[in-house]
């Protein structure tokens, strides 16, 4: 979640022991630098191949080491200085390109962008979108050059986006155009792109080049499909809704979908009328205007089809039917894109939750067995989510007929479950169903009529069964060498107990965790991988002994490509660290961090030099979003609300003193200057 849209209010008001508390439990029990939990590095990630010839990059890759246990990739470049420029840094010996920037034309149905941002919503609706974040690229026929960037777009700058800013008269939107141009703005692009002459250009006009806007129709599937709680007067069947909003993390699936998360989204709505409990729970606002006052044009002469008067979720009419009371709940969920298929319709994959989704990852597959996905709920105090499907994985289907219906098998029917951590470091999958037991000693069934009734409301069902509220729960990644899971917890100034999980009060500068699955569904075990700390920090704060050369605050986004390396960007917003550099991406291999009995060790003094920083963004930007080619010789990362940037399509070049750009969201790519493996 960027922080220039997080919500820092507090939804979630139960008593559950938050995991500041159970980690200073812990750590008085073990030594957690020193890897006092040993995860182990030799379980093997296997059956994780996807060959194909429209498979996922990352997963296709992780496969020809599957069951190794630990990665042979050695970092081989020098950690970067921080930077505070407006440019991007990169080691010496690599070179980065401005890649589609926000309002770049996806075909001829936009006029080319314009520095004055006069382009109009007709424009905006066929072309990037604002505010990349994040994104995965698929390969064309299995070329590393050739393939489909999906890119999210989390939301927008409004005094970017318009010539002169957003026009209110008397607090009220008064341009159509101006807003229908803002919720094109939002979604998500999927863009083709090819290494020509070792630059990479988008293919102008290709048929896969699209848009998802917030104003694109979407099929709901799960147990919400055709609920009660769906029903609008746009969709009285309840299966459908308009658009997807704030796209910030995302995923990807085994069979070469993309899913993008639908995070900080309550704020586009508003309840003037009186609020659910669900709506309460998720942080639907109940008095003023929504965040860009999309509702104050509802009746406008020029409205179609109710396209403003939906953010407006008070009943008005005498059912569901004649309204848009149940507006908002058609929001919350990943969506799933089929890349590969030019005008497919997206789909709201609802089995696996409705919160603040903050990325979606697959787990560990095995044929034979479930396939697992996780989500953070981006919020202070809130909950970290596996799903686990019915259906059991059939490698077949790495390369299926029809993908969307391959999604239908696995992500519409299983158990979504929420994490309880404890202070031992074992952990606790807590099933969110009608028969589970609330720590009243109850059932959710006394709180709940239905699936349905628990999807609508995930986290006041987690708050019913006892999950541990952590410190902003974002990005997950799985090694595809140990099947380890990380996830980052960007940081938490309001945390006043602490626990095993999060350990620090006024957790400025952030951690990640990382667990391993147990014998059942429901066990796990974990430690904390690295704490996030400025290089001056005291011995609480600077627990794994970061220095000027890999020191961080609030990691976010968070991947690992095939080979076994982990990529850690932030977004970062604590002076003691925003003094020194940017936002930047960090590397390490974790698998090849393990101790003499082949425990898996957590960073610390004695091996703090394995994490080092790669990347950094220019002035006022966060680093978010992270793909990377089949042949690892193209790294792609994004750089989200910069402040005077970019002035060339050399990403490293410096915007000149005395020189202002408008601020443009990019896709960069970073490739080594001798065509060589990136990292290696």
């Amino acid at each position: 979640m960027s922080k220039e849209t997080f919500d820092a209010t507090r939804y979630n008001h139960s008593q559950n022991k938050p995991f500041e508390e159970v980690l200073e439990a812990s750590l008085t029990r073990r030594n957690i630098l020193k890897g006092g939990l040993g995860i182990s590095a030799m379980t093997a990630f296997g059956a994780f191949g996807l060959a194909g010839c429209n498979s996922s990059s990352t997963a296709a890759s992780a496969g020809s080491n599957a069951g190794a246990g630990k990665a042979t990739a050695v970092l081989n470049f020098d950690s970067i200085a921080g930077s505070l420029t407006d440019a991007v840094s990169v080691p010496p010996g690599y070179k980065a390109q401005v890649l589609v920037p926000w309002g770049t034309p996806l075909n001829s149905k936009a006029a080319a962008w314009k520095a004055d941002a006069s382009n109009s919503a007709d424009d905006q609706q066929y072309s990037l979108g604002m505010h990349h974040d994040g994104m995965h690229f698929f390969p064309l026929n299995g070329d590393p050059n050739d393939g489909l960037l999906c890119i999210n777009h989390e939301y927008i700058d409004e005094d970017a986006l318009h010539t002169n800013g957003q026009t209110f008269v008397n607090g009220v939107r008064t341009i159509v155009d101006e807003v229908r141009k803002e919720i094109n703005a939002h979604g998500v692009s999927v863009v083709r792109i090819k290494l020509e002459d070792n630059v990479w250009k988008m293919v102008d006009n290709d048929p896969l080049n699209r848009r998802y806007t917030g104003a694109t129709v979407m099929d709901i599937s799960g147990p919400m499909a055709y609920s009660e709680h769906l029903v609008t007067r746009f969709s009285p069947d309840g299966s459908q809704a308009r658009g997807t909003l704030n796209n910030c993390g995302n995923g990807y699936t085994p069979w070469g979908t993309y899913l993008t998360c639908e995070e900080n989204w309550p704020g586009y709505f508003v309840n003037t009328g009186t609020l659910t409990a669900e709506q309460s729970r998720i942080g639907i606002e109940k008095s003023g205007t929504t965040r860009y006052a999309w509702e104050t044009l509802a009746g406008h002469a020029e409205e179609r089809l109710d396209e403003f008067t939906r953010f407006s979720v008070a009943p008005t009419g005498a059912s569901a039917m004649d309204d848009y009371r149940n507006e908002a709940s058609g929001h919350g969920y990943i969506v799933e894109i089929d890349p590969y298929t030019a005008n497919s319709r997206a789909v709201k994959r609802t089995a696996l939750g409705r919160f603040r989704h903050e990325g979606c990852t697959f787990g560990k597959l095995q044929v034979g067995k479930p396939v697992v996905f996780y989500s953070g709920h981006d919020s202070r105090f809130e909950y970290l989510y596996k799903f686990e499907s019915k259906a059991l994985w059939d490698a077949a289907d790495a390369e299926p007929a029809n993908r969307l219906a391959t999604g239908d098998k696995y992500m519409d029917e299983g158990t979504l479950y929420v994490a309880r951590f404890n202070e031992d470091g074992t952990g606790t999958w807590l099933p969110l169903t009608l028969e589970s037991v609330t720590t009243d000693g109850g059932t959710l069934a006394d709180s709940f009529a239905s699936l349905a009734d628990i999807i609508l409301n995930t986290a006041g069902a987690a708050d019913l069964v006892g999950a541990t509220p952590m410190d902003r729960p974002e990005w997950c990644a799985v090694d595809p060498y140990t099947g380890s899971v990380y996830l980052t917890l960007t940081n938490n100034t309001r945390r006043a107990e602490a626990n095993s999980a999060n350990p620090r009060l006024n957790n400025k500068f952030g951690h990640v965790i990382r667990w391993e699955e147990g014998a059942s569904a429901t066990e796990f075990s974990w430690d904390i991988f690295v704490f996030g700390s400025p290089a001056n920090g005291n011995a609480d704060t600077n627990r794994s002994g970061l220095t000027d050369l890999n020191q961080f605050a609030s990691p976010d986004g968070l991947a690992f490509d095939g080979r076994g390396i982990l990529w850690i960007q932030t977004d970062n917003g604590a002076s003691e660290v925003t003094g020194y550099t940017n936002d930047q991406m960090l590397a390490v291999v974790p698998s090849r961090m393990v101790d003499e009995n082949g425990k898996q060790e957590t960073v610390g003094a004695d091996n703090q030099t394995q994490l080092k920083r790669f990347f950094v963004g220019p002035n006022g930007c966060e680093v978010t979003g992270f793909a990377i080619s089949p042949d690892y010789k193209s790294v792609f990362v994004n750089i989200q609300h910069p402040g005077n940037w970019p002035y060339s399509d050399d990403a490293a070049e410096a915007t000149p003193a005395g020189v202002t750009v408008r601020p443009r969201a990019a896709t960069v790519v970073i490739r080594r200057e001798d065509g060589g493996e990136i990292a290696l």
